[in-house]
């Protein structure tokens, strides 16, 4: 029962989010929307903000166990920002929260996840350095992360991955190239 009122917590909120404001959703209208009371909702979260954090740790961790592999970055940008696409309001409402900070650090953390992910099984064909792998990844997590900031802050009005293909097209080979680079420079 424990599992399925925190859920309904989730769920609740979830749809509150996607009508109003972050800082206009009380626990109140949370608890009155999924038909429990204060003390369960407070048995289950500290307050808003540990259940925006509960709700974007879940979604970080089922995109890590749906997508154990993922080939591309233009592939792993689509993924980091099915989320954001499929609850668009819900997503604007706490991008414009005092709140922000949350979701930047998820979608930091879903942007690393993506480029370890596409670059690992690169990472075997050359011989560089693990101080290297590190700055690559890093660097790749802030692209991907900068591409959805951007598009976070122009209003998300463009489908993110059409938008960015031709980018994507004109990079293809650009991580072996890196690597290669790299490689060659010890």
């Amino acid at each position: 029962m424990s599992n399925f009122t925190r859920n309904a917590i989730i769920s609740s909120f979830l749809k509150l989010l996607d009508k109003r404001p972050l800082a206009k959703i009380t626990v109140k209208d949370i608890v009155e929307d999924c038909g429990i009371n204060r003390n369960s909702f407070y048995y289950h979260f500290r307050d808003i903000p540990a259940l925006l954090g509960e709700l974007i740790e879940q979604e970080i961790n089922r995109i890590i166990m749906q997508y154990p592999t993922i080939d591309t970055l233009e592939e792993g940008i689509g993924i980091a920002v099915e989320f954001t696409v499929k609850n668009r309001k819900a997503v604007q409402h706490i991008y414009n929260s005092v709140n922000r900070d949350i979701f930047e650090n998820y979608m930091w953390r879903i942007c690393s996840y993506i480029a370890d992910t596409v670059l690992r099984p690169e990472y075997e064909k050359y011989k560089i350095t693990d101080a290297d792998k590190r700055m690559i990844t890093r660097f790749y997590t802030c692209e991907a992360f900068g591409l959805i900031l951007g598009w976070l802050n122009e209003g998300m009005t463009e489908d993110i991955i059409k938008h960015n293909h031709k980018l994507f097209e004109l990079r293809k080979g650009m991580i072996n190239d890196l690597l290669l680079r790299c490689e060659n420079m010890k």
